[in-house]
């Protein structure tokens, strides 16, 4: 897993930790199309400054 603060893109997991939900409530936002996602190698990734902006969350 990729927990650096640095880091661009998230995996769900991470991303649900980061802004405090469960990761099925990132997954069901992406499977929506609210939660963006970009393909990095063969993961699907969520950008970090996208999904802070769409949690209201302060970096």
């Amino acid at each position: 897993m990729n927990r650096s603060q640095n880091s661009l893109a998230l995996t769900y997991k991470d991303a649900a930790i980061l802004v405090g939900v469960e990761y099925r409530t990132i997954k069901a936002g992406v499977d929506r199309g609210t939660i963006p996602t970009v393909q990095l190698g063969p993961r699907r990734m969520i950008p970090r400054a996208a999904l802070l902006k769409l949690f209201g969350v302060d970096s």
